[in-house]
């Protein structure tokens, strides 16, 4: 057989070539860009293999035709069916993009889709059909290729499609933006008139050029505004990034911070740390003269995490010091805060809340408990224990509670450690609870230490054990150690 150059055949095995290789770009680009979403990726991943697929199955053919053998033959007769499925499916995936930006209702996407998968299965069994009897496409004895007279019908669901997308486009013009309506008519049309010019050309693949070239400008434009919407998100989370940093400077200077806390208060002295699993956090503690002779205490953990409960936190601190400072008593003062935070408590938020009152002079401290932790504490010259107290019901779980309270007597020396759930429920990698035990036995490491060591004490055996394990909770913990009245007659 002899082969005749042409410049059209020049022209066309370049136009395929450019084909091939734009379509591996644009494959690349796709599969190395990591601001699309993931079913934009997937669909134009299909996309261009599909082009690519149809662009080398059609070189294929023009290599294979007129070479002499029945194998060659059953190949070109494989891969003609091949090619002209793959133009089907290519139609159908960039449906999807179009329905994708439609944003139409479940029901209405649902019979769209099926309509399409049974118009790309007509689509299969008519060239199945057909493709034994020559009605499509032949090759006569020489092995070269010729088009039938039902040549037409290898076109009719890439048609259809075309068509369902045209009606989508039209309907949901108002749902799509213009740059991606533009994108997509250039699609369905340029088809058209590259079919057109092929009738009177057969040698430059038309149809090849403008199916690349209406797919990467598509491509470009999705492309475009997926990063665009990438750059959005991504200033939108700097923001935010930057107002729950400030929120969390808020919420650190809403908690007393300063130390000594009383520097003109020898008879005691207090320390207290708040660590956060997030940026903010549920837990709050605080501590505060209600006159010269009576110290408040107060650690408390909200339901939930991050932004709703540090809102609730804040409040729950400002209903609690106020019903304080009039001077109710420990059982009064949760009961009143839990009727102030029922009254208007649509999301059902709660808090639990240890509260005591010190009576510096004496040492006597009237404490009331609202669902907390048990607190610990170490009298002279001993070791810290548990204190099995008393709870009541959550702050904020049911209107109408009344609280009761009890009393303690802290001689000079005693210390008291109050901490949230953070601690004895810190997790390590196996899911196994940090634990009252493991607390103790750190808080009687150095019994004797100042107030802040103690709690580093602590703080570095739930960091010993969580080791890389992220952090669950909030951590919040306060050490007061009374010292007695002799201190301030010294």
């Amino acid at each position: 057989m002899q082969y005749t150059f042409s410049p059209l055949s020049l022209v066309n095995a370049l136009v395929i070539a450019i084909g091939i290789g734009v379509c591996l770009l644009c494959f690349f680009q796709i599969t190395a860009s990591r601001h699309l979403k993931k079913e934009v990726r997937l669909y134009f991943q299909i996309f261009f293999l599909l082009i690519l697929f149809y662009i080398t199955s059609h070189l294929t053919r023009q290599l294979l035709d007129g070479m002499p053998g029945d194998a060659v033959r059953t190949a070109i007769y494989i891969i003609t069916f091949a090619e002209m499925i793959s133009a089907g499916i290519m139609t159908h995936v960039m449906s999807l993009l179009v329905l994708g930006e439609s944003k139409l209702e479940k029901k209405t996407a649902l019979g769209i889709f099926i309509l399409f998968y049974v118009l790309l299965a007509a689509h299969i069994a008519v060239l199945a059909v057909c493709a034994p009897f020559d009605l499509i496409y032949t090759f006569d004895e020489s092995n070269i290729y010729h088009r039938s007279s039902l040549y037409l019908l290898s076109n009719v669901f890439p048609a259809l499609t075309l068509v369902v997308d045209a009606v989508l486009l039209i309907v949901h013009r108002k749902k799509i933006e213009k740059r991606f309506k533009i994108a997509f008519w250039n699609y369905i049309i340029a088809p058209v008139a590259a079919i057109i010019l092929q009738s009177f050309s057969q040698e430059i693949q038309y149809i090849i050029l403008v199916t690349v070239g209406a797919s990467v400008y598509m491509f470009s434009v999705i492309v475009k505004s997926q990063n665009e919407e990438y750059e959005k998100q991504k200033m939108e989370s700097s923001r935010i990034e930057s107002e729950l940093h400030l929120a969390s400077n808020i919420q650190a200077d809403m908690l007393p911070n300063i130390y000594p806390a009383f520097p003109d208060k020898p008879e005691f002295d207090i320390y207290a740390t708040m660590d956060p699993a997030k940026e903010v956090g549920g837990d709050f503690y605080d501590f505060f003269l209600v006159d010269d002779d009576h110290l408040c205490m107060v650690i408390a953990d909200v339901s939930g995490k991050g932004v709703p409960a540090a809102l609730f936190m804040m409040a729950s601190k400002i209903i609690l010091a106020n019903n304080a400072m009039v001077g109710k008593s420990p059982a009064q003062i949760l009961t009143d805060t839990n009727a102030a935070i029922c009254s208007n408590n649509r999301e059902e938020m709660f808090v639990t809340v240890w509260l005591g009152i010190l009576e510096i002079s004496t040492g006597k401290l009237i404490a009331a408990n609202a669902g907390h932790e048990y607190p610990a504490i170490m009298q002279p010259d001993g070791r810290f224990d548990l204190i099995k107290d008393k709870h009541g019901f959550v702050i904020g779980g049911m209107n109408g509670v009344k609280y009761k309270e009890y009393e303690l007597e802290l001689k000079p020396g005693s210390k008291l450690f109050l901490y949230t759930d953070g601690v004895p429920e810190a997790t390590d990698a196996a899911k196994a609870l940090f634990g009252t035990e493991r607390m103790l036995d750190a808080l009687n490491v150095n019994t004797n230490a100042h107030s802040k060591d103690i709690l580093q004490n602590v703080k570095n055996a739930v960091d010993g054990f969580v080791k890389e394990a992220e952090q669950f909770d909030d951590l919040t913990m306060l050490v007061l150690e009374y010292k007695g009245p002799g201190k301030a007659n010294k």
